[in-house]
């Protein structure tokens, strides 16, 4: 048996580690099977001696994080011990070092695994990206960060930001008001990325000034996409007519990132997914990048990625 304790440089840094209800020191023990308890800024391992050295190293790789106070999430513990089990804890500094944008609220954006990671490289080295997985894993938000930032930047003229009106078995028509507001509840989740980085207020302005474009997926038929860099959400329910059509809008300096969960399709049963047809013809192609995103990337409340893992489960 071996117990150490480790005193933190204040009682923010050491609650920031521990997380709300001490989630994160019951995730730490369930990893390693030490026993952690807190006392003030003091928390103290009991139990093997590797299990104590390896929980030991994680918590140390974690130091950017507590020492700054910011709270820490189940995904970068979970990330801590694969790089700590794997050898990768340079790689882990230089992933915590990576700050890829500041919300409007002064909070740092990184990508907190090394999937993510995987899917911003992927999104800033090719004009297709295509980013898998389910709810949580960051695959809109992190594309809207890029996005956002490649406009500020000038690497681009305009944001297009579209998605299927296909949601629940609901049709348009059953819906009231015109059709910019039969299709906002749809687009909600494109607005609400953006809303991070850009004050509301602005919005409708840089939308008058074509800075910014929110549409249903059908109005791209017959353009051309050049200048931009567009995000097509929620590609499980387009077909795959329309994500072949949106696909063949790509525009010279243009860059294109498709995100979906291939497990909520929201389409009748007897009508393929677009985007797993999609996947199927264009895995090889050169140019294109697939990415696929976990139940451990979920970087939503705890919860969600124990639900996700129960699905994924069945």
């Amino acid at each position: 048996m071996r117990t150490e304790t480790l005193q933190f440089p204040s009682n923010e840094s050491a609650i920031a580690l521990a997380g709300t209800g001490e989630e994160n020191l019951k995730l730490l023990s369930r990893h390693t099977g030490v026993q952690l308890t807190l006392r003030g800024r003091d928390v103290t391992l009991s139990g093997a001696p590797k299990a104590v050295e390896r929980c030991l190293q994680v918590l140390h790789s974690l130091a950017p994080y507590w020492k700054e106070e910011k709270p820490i999430s189940s995904p970068d513990i979970l990330t801590a011990f694969h790089a700590v089990d794997t050898g990768q804890t340079d790689e882990y500094k230089d992933l915590q070092k990576n700050v890829l944008a500041v919300t409007r609220k002064g909070e740092t954006i990184r990508a907190k695994t090394f999937r993510q990671r995987q899917y911003v490289k992927a999104i800033q080295t090719h004009d297709i990206t295509f980013g898998i997985g389910p709810a949580g894993t960051g695959k809109t938000f992190l594309a809207a960060v890029l996005a956002v930032q490649a406009l500020l930047n000038d690497e681009c003229d305009r944001i297009i930001l579209t998605r299927p009106a296909v949601e629940a078995g609901e049709k348009l028509g059953f819906l009231p008001g015109d059709l910019q507001q039969k299709v906002n509840p749809f687009l909600r989740p494109l607005y609400d990325s953006l809303y991070e980085f850009i004050e509301p207020a602005k919005i409708p302005d840089l939308m008058e000034r074509g800075k910014i474009e929110i549409a249903p997926l059908a109005y791209m038929r017959g353009r051309t996409l050049s200048h931009a860099f567009v995000i097509v959400d929620e590609a499980q329910n387009a077909t795959p007519a329309q994500l072949k059509m949106v696909l063949t809008r790509l525009g010279f300096r243009a860059r294109m990132v498709v995100t979906g969960d291939i497990t909520q399709t929201d389409l009748p049963n007897s009508q393929d997914s677009g985007l797993v047809v999609t996947q199927r013809i264009l895995k090889n192609v050169e140019g294109i990048a697939f990415c696929h995103l976990s139940s451990a990337d979920v970087v939503r409340h705890p919860l969600v990625q124990r639900i996700v893992a129960a699905y994924e489960r069945q």
